[in-house]
């Protein structure tokens, strides 16, 4: 096997150097040889992915998304008590870090219920509404405890949970691994929820804080306000002043902003007058709200006119085709009237818009007369008393702003408490998956298929290094240093003769000259005449290397294909053990060549003329138990030179070289040798080593390739031997 291997590989080595270069067809024809076998590889592989995805238990993968979101949003006001911290891939790392920790998902197992033994999660303990944090679960362990099986079910569930960031964005995605769907989800969906909660429960903690400094605070800016206040008041009371509107000023410039801001208000009342007096003229005549101008500049009537018009012309439209009765006009008029009715609420939404914007107006007026009046009776005070008075109320408003403001942040704290934190929340909850995530079932089959592939590759490579026959001329050329004289496809006789009997292949030649066999023969003779153009050769021995490979077939052929060129023809029988060439010429049992040697009778007695082939034969005679001896006596030797200088050629059939000497005795005696070799079976060793018994291998005219099977001989290219005998120039030139 190793030698046959190493011969394989330097012929393809050899090959490969003749070629100089990568030849694509190469490729393509070994593809076109081996495709079968690849694809069963192939198949095999990805039958054996198929069972072992078949043996796998499936693995189910729920994922629950969380937010971070920096812009944390607040409860009230427009600040709060927390301060934002800017969101960066450290921060996020940390809140992974955080969801991966031993206490959290410690709370995990205890409201899951996971140290039941059961593998399946259990119910959730009810809560009361108002709770943010989970109560253990019956029979669980206090919070500080950690018991080996507390151990193993947080190491259990952290090596079942994988918790990611979702690219470059705020989210985070929080997986878990399981045989069951409904556990999958389960359980991603409660860290998730636990997540939440510890950030609720951190949360409240800092408003409980705040809450209670606050409210210590409060209790000095509340006593500060108060005598304030009751310093404004005596001040009033002991100057007889009457209670001025907060905030107004006593100087003539504070006057003359409020004088202003009444000229205004009486300017705006006008204007909403006259659009009012507008409104109550088109309702008095029964006309049209449109004209008003809030009408005018709404983009909502602008909009529902365009879609009425854009109806009505549908309408049109549909009524030319159809008539009302039809399903598409009752639904557009439907339409049309739904968009005219909501025009007419718009008008009367703008008729009511225009009447509250008049009272509106009409009621800035008053407050703005109201507030000059009371500012006016100030302007007698005296300049240092006003200056004590602004400087008292001063102080009371400070006092008053700073004790509203903590007093909002106190309730800011009390809301923020029960606030859902906005900066960690659930967008996207697991749901129970359908597919397994494991095992991935088309990567493995992939992964299967493509390794297959390449196997097959591989073993079909290496099938045809250890091919054990010739397939190529070029392996003939490249292992043997011979020339191939000829190729000869397998194929079997269908013409009949005119009795109704089929042909032999030796009677092609003769009865059908331009069959594709007769060709091939002709041009075997036509090689071996030119194998020595100097000494054409006359006598010429045919043998093979084993029994079956069609050397007596192809010795006949080349004997009735010479004749039937006008020559005088010789067969001679020398397969003396197994006379199959005699058998066909229906003298097995006359005397022939063996007779002739041992002196029982003449050459001229022995030969006989076979009207079939048309050719002078010698059949091998009777029995003999030195067939070498006789071969190899000075009998054989004046035999062959007799009938050299009789006949124009001789073919000698000899037996296979491989079980017998004979065919190196008769070597001797020829002038060339033709070695016949089956395409793809006969075993290249075996070749090359009885090429070697043949005197000096330089009678041995060229091999023949035989029983070609042309299916499989054009899948090595279109330089293989029958290629052009299958191909349609052939069967439209040449083929009969």
């Amino acid at each position: 096997m190793l030698n046959r291997l190493d011969t394989s590989l330097r012929g393809l080595e050899d090959s490969e150097a003749q070629g100089g270069r990568f030849d694509i067809r190469d490729t393509v024809n070994f593809v076109w040889r081996q495709w079968a076998f690849i694809l069963a590889w192939t198949i095999l592989a990805g039958l054996l992915g198929a069972i072992y995805i078949a043996r796998q238990t499936p693995l189910y993968t729920a994922t629950t998304q969380l937010l971070l979101d920096p812009r944390k949003e607040k409860a009230a006001g427009p600040d709060s008590i927390y301060t934002d911290t800017a969101l960066d891939l450290s921060v996020v790392e940390s809140e992974i870090a955080v969801m991966r920790s031993t206490v959290l998902l410690k709370r995990v197992v205890l409201k899951e219920g996971l140290l039941g033994g059961s593998g399946t999660p259990a119910q959730p303990p009810q809560t009361n509404a108002g709770s943010t944090s989970a109560q253990p679960a019956p029979g669980g362990e206090s919070d500080d405890a950690m018991s080996p099986a507390m151990v193993a079910a947080v190491e259990g569930l952290k090596n079942a949970v994988v918790i990611s960031r979702a690219g470059q964005a705020y989210v985070i995605n929080v997986s878990y691994t399981s045989d069951s769907p409904a556990r999958a989800m389960q359980l991603a969906n409660a860290i998730a929820d636990a997540y939440v909660v510890d950030k609720l429960d951190a949360r409240f903690e800092a408003a409980k804080r705040a809450s209670n400094w606050l409210n210590d605070r409060l209790v000095e800016l509340r006593q500060q306000l108060r005598l304030s206040e009751e310093a404004v008041t005596k001040f009033r009371a002991d100057n007889n002043l009457a209670q001025a509107v907060p905030g107004a000023s006593l100087n003539q410039e504070q006057l003359t902003q409020l004088n202003g801001r009444l000229v205004a208000a009486r300017a705006d009342t006008a204007e909403r007058k006259s659009h009012l007096d507008l409104l109550t003229k088109i309702q008095a005549e029964r006309g049209k709200l449109d004209a008003l101008p809030e009408a005018a500049s709404s983009g909502v009537l602008a909009d529902l006119r365009r879609q009425e018009n854009d109806l009505s012309r549908q309408e049109a439209d549909l009524l030319a085709r159809y008539t009302g009765a039809h399903p598409q006009v009752v639904n557009v008029r439907a339409q049309l009237s739904d968009v005219r009715r909501s025009i007419a609420n718009t008008l009367r939404q703008i008729a009511s818009d225009v009447r509250n914007n008049y009272n509106l107006a009409l009621a800035r007026q008053d407050a703005a007369e109201q507030a000059l009046k009371e500012a006016s009776g100030q302007s007698d005070l005296d300049a240092s008393k006003a200056i004590t008075l602004r400087e008292l109320e001063r102080t009371a408003a400070v006092n008053k702003s700073l004790f509203e403001d903590f007093l909002q942040r106190a309730r800011l704290t009390q809301e923020q408490s029960t606030f859902e934190a906005r900066d960690a929340r659930i967008i996207t909850p697991a749901v129970a998956p359908g597919i397994p995530s494991s095992p991935k079932r088309t990567q493995i089959i992939l992964t299967s298929l493509i390794l297959g592939l390449i196997v097959g590759i591989g073993a079909a490579y290496l099938r045809e290094a250890l091919n054990a026959g010739f397939t190529t001329p070029r392996e003939i050329e490249t292992l043997l240093e011979m020339p191939l004289l000829a190729s000869i496809s397998r194929f079997s006789p269908r013409t009949k003769d005119e009795n109704g009997r089929l042909l032999s292949l030796p009677e092609y030649p003769l009865r059908m000259p331009l069959a594709r066999s007769s060709e091939a023969i002709r041009s075997l003779r036509s090689a071996v005449q030119m194998s020595d153009v100097d000494h054409p050769p006359k006598v010429v021995q045919v043998t093979s290397t084993l029994p079956g490979e069609g050397k007596t077939t192809i010795a006949l052929m080349m004997a009735t294909s010479a004749a039937q060129s006008g020559q005088n023809v010789l067969f001679i029988d020398c397969d003396l053990r197994h006379p199959s060439a005699s058998s066909q010429l229906r003298k097995e049992k006359a005397p022939g060549l063996i007779e002739c040697l041992l002196g029982e009778i003449e050459l001229e007695q022995a030969l006989f003329y076979s009207e079939r082939y048309r050719i002078w034969a010698l059949s091998a005679g009777g029995e003999s138990k030195n067939q070498p001896d006789l071969l190899a006596s000075e009998r054989m030797k004046a035999l062959m030179a007799k009938v050299r200088s009789r006949f124009d050629v001789v073919i000698v059939d000899t037996p296979p070289m491989g079980p017998v000497i004979d065919p190196v005795i008769v070597s001797n005696l020829v002038d060339k040798v033709i070695y016949i070799v089956r395409w793809a079976a006969t075993a290249r060793e075996m070749v090359q080593q009885s090429l070697r018994q043949i005197a000096g291998q330089k009678k041995v005219a060229g091999i023949v390739f035989n029983h070609i099977m042309d299916d499989k001989a054009k899948k090595y290219g279109r330089f293989a031997y029958g290629y052009y005998y299958g191909s349609r120039y052939y069967r439209k030139y040449y083929e009969k």
